[in-house]
């Protein structure tokens, strides 16, 4: 056996059998020729597996800097900001409990369009399991997982305004209605915690959240809203010790207050029945945070085409995305049908007309220039030297009255040259409507080729002609509009007819309460182009929103980028009208302000973050960043704690909207 053990191989078996590596080799060439025969089951790298490795990997780093932020302790934001930027100041509500700012009168929050939550009560079948989810506000996850269902469920009735059938949303309740927008993305949150570390909490703060969709009189008729509002103010001065409330609204809850002070004194049932010493008993101060006061280019914008200036910027950076991507087809004319359901947008279109935003060959604002000099200046200072300018504007003159031009040339063009052919009568011709057009119906179908034409051939509007226009492409919106908002200029406010509620919401058809002792703030920041007029193109869509801003149109010398025209404020409202009530229509006893309410113009310049860590801003004068803004803050908490507008050093201002103020010819 053991010689037999001992025996060698021969021939090929002994070769292979005493080297282990032509194994290897065998087993390399039989795998090669079995993927030659199997090309099928070769593995190739594809986008998707790039893709899929990028998200992963994104994903990991995420939760792991998630893990990390959560592990560390609270305070190494701060040690690594001020190791960064040096140290940094206390926030308002912590430096001012160290002078002995305690809580004194209550305060009540009014919010503005957007910014306040929406949830279903009541829904269609495509809505099941969403009972008392927030459509509005918080993560919007339901816009992508169900993007038609809210469209249809977000809508009003586009014949009364209100719910459509079987469909109820309504408004969150609470501090949380308004706290935050969307998860990390402030709103009153920051303002509320401050407060809150001066010693207020919910008993002397409310929240008067409401329906921001409908018209400012259908929140008392749907949801009697503004009797809660009442409701609530009075238990809060009584609970208070009679002390009146500080009221802080902000954006288009500035109207909805204006609306709510005419409305408390009114007669019930229009009204409710307060009596006339109602605002003079129970409001200390209106501190107003980026009011519309005449409303706001970027309404028209909106209304007239669904789109502002960052719309338009996507657009023409990703040709075709907004009219397919989101929705199964046309985005924009989804939007478009729900928000013209939306009655209080109506309530933001520019008030006054040519009188106050200006004509075709003139205008009271220049062009926004942040390199200009600016200069803080008092009530003394503002009257002697108004009319002087340390720097002269190197802007070429520019007829920001022209709210929607078709075209760059009749911007530039004198009101002479433009041939203008009327519109208003004008017959609206064949549909533009044909099977392309899938399910989505927008007014503009209903003009068709010839009234689309005769809206471009007019050529230039001014604010005054807007109204008209926008009766003339949308007459349904604006039938409504017509029942619940006012545009114009009162000529005589004695006039019965201004006992409506459609006119309580325009600051030039409504006077202020009597009520001497209180005071009017205008807190608004500037410093940032803000749209103040558009240049607008026809489009070819047979199916789309047939006008367009026209992002080609760019004019550095007049403040004209991506077909719009910016003048000075705080990306959203203009100074003009944030500030000319206070600067102008209000100051002193005037026939809008009979009884001489002390008014007060603070303005907060713009500084952007000084690095990421400081967020969206301690300095910001952005529409809704400023809420952040810790001279805001500051200035809000005094008055709550007792100060008055003296106290703060009376006004604040940084714009020439004195001297803008001083352009427009209105009968004061």
């Amino acid at each position: 056996m053991s010689l037999l053990r001992q025996r060698k191989p021969t021939g090929t078996s002994n070769a292979t059998e005493s080297d282990p590596n032509i194994y290897q080799e065998d087993d390399k060439k039989n795998k090669a020729a079995s993927k030659d025969k199997n090309p099928k089951k070769q593995k190739s790298w594809s986008c998707i597996d790039s893709c899929c490795w990028l998200i992963g990997w994104i994903c990991v780093t995420w939760w792991f800097l998630l893990f990390l932020y959560n592990a560390i302790p609270t305070s190494f934001n701060q040690y690594v900001t001020e190791a960064i930027t040096g140290p940094v100041p206390d926030p308002p509500g912590v430096k001012l409990k160290k002078e002995g700012l305690t809580v004194k009168h209550p305060v009540v929050f009014v919010p503005g369009i957007v910014t306040g939550g929406l949830e279903l009560w009541e829904g269609h079948q495509c809505a099941d399991g969403l009972f008392r989810k927030r459509l509005w506000g918080g993560t919007f996850g339901e816009v992508y997982k169900r993007p038609l269902c809210w469209v249809e469920h977000m809508s009003l009735d586009n014949e009364t305004g209100l719910d459509p059938s079987g469909i109820r949303v309504r408004p969150v309740s609470g501090l949380v209605a308004a706290d935050y927008f969307a998860p990390g993305y402030f709103v009153w949150a920051v303002l509320i915690a401050n407060l809150a570390n001066i010693g207020y909490e919910e008993k002397n703060m409310y929240m008067a959240a409401y329906d921001w969709r409908l018209s400012f009189q259908n929140t008392e008729v749907r949801d009697q809203t503004l009797s809660r509002i009442k409701s609530n103010i009075e238990l809060m001065v009584a609970t208070n010790g009679g002390k009146k409330a500080v009221i802080i609204p902000h954006s288009m809850g500035v109207l909805y207050f204006l609306h709510f002070m005419k409305w408390v004194e009114a007669p019930a049932p229009m009204g409710g029945g307060g009596g006339p010493d109602w605002c003079a008993k129970h409001i200390k101060a209106v501190m107003n945070i980026g009011g519309p006061f005449l409303g706001v280019p970027k309404a028209v914008a909106g209304l007239f085409s669904a789109e502002a200036k960052d719309v338009a910027v996507a657009r023409a950076i990703t040709p075709g995305f907004l009219d397919h991507d989101l929705f199964p087809h046309q985005t924009l004319q989804h939007l478009m049908r729900m928000t013209r359901t939306w009655d209080s947008t109506m309530s933001m279109i520019p008030k006054g007309g040519d009188t106050i935003w200006g004509g075709l060959d003139w205008s009271p604002e220049e062009c926004h220039s942040p390199s200009r000099k600016r200069q803080i200046a008092n009530d003394t200072q503002i009257a002697n030297e108004n009319g002087s300018e340390v720097v002269v504007s190197q802007i070429k003159h520019v007829n920001y009255g022209r709210v929607i031009s078709f075209g760059k040339d009749v911007v530039d063009a004198p009101s002479s040259e433009i041939e203008r052919i009327d519109f208003r009568d004008a017959f609206k011709g064949q549909s533009v409507a044909n099977s392309t057009c899938s399910e989505v119906w927008t007014e503009y179908h209903e003009m068709g080729y010839g009234g689309i034409k005769a809206v471009a051939e007019f050529k230039a509007y001014t604010a005054g002609l807007i109204i008209d226009l926008l009766h003339f492409v949308a007459p349904k919106m604006m039938a409504r509009g017509d029942a619940h908002f006012s545009y114009g200029i009162a000529e005589n406010l004695d006039n019965p007819e201004y006992q409506h509620y459609k006119y309580w919401s325009n600051p030039l058809e409504t006077t202020l309460p009597t009520a001497p002792d209180m005071e009017i703030y205008s807190l608004y920041g500037v410093g940032l182009p803000t749209e103040r007029a558009y240049v607008y193109k026809l489009t070819s869509a047979e199916c789309g929103i047939p006008f367009q801003i026209d992002t080609s149109a760019d004019d550095e010398d007049s403040c004209l980028k991506d077909g719009v025209y910016s003048v000075d404020g705080d990306e959203t409202v203009p100074v003009l009208s944030a500030g000319f009530m206070c600067a102008k229509g209000w100051r002193g006893k005037t026939r809008f302000n009979p009884s001489g309410i002390r008014t007060y113009i603070r303005e907060y310049d713009h500084s952007p973050p000084a690095n990421l860590l400081e967020g969206r801003g301690t300095l910001s004068g952005n529409h809704v960043d400023i809420m952040g803004n810790f001279a805001l803050i500051e200035d809000i908490i005094r008055v709550a704690a007792g100060a008055t507008g003296e106290d703060l050093g009376g006004n604040q201002v940084y714009s020439d909207i004195f001297k803008w103020s001083e352009k427009i010819n209105l009968q004061l």
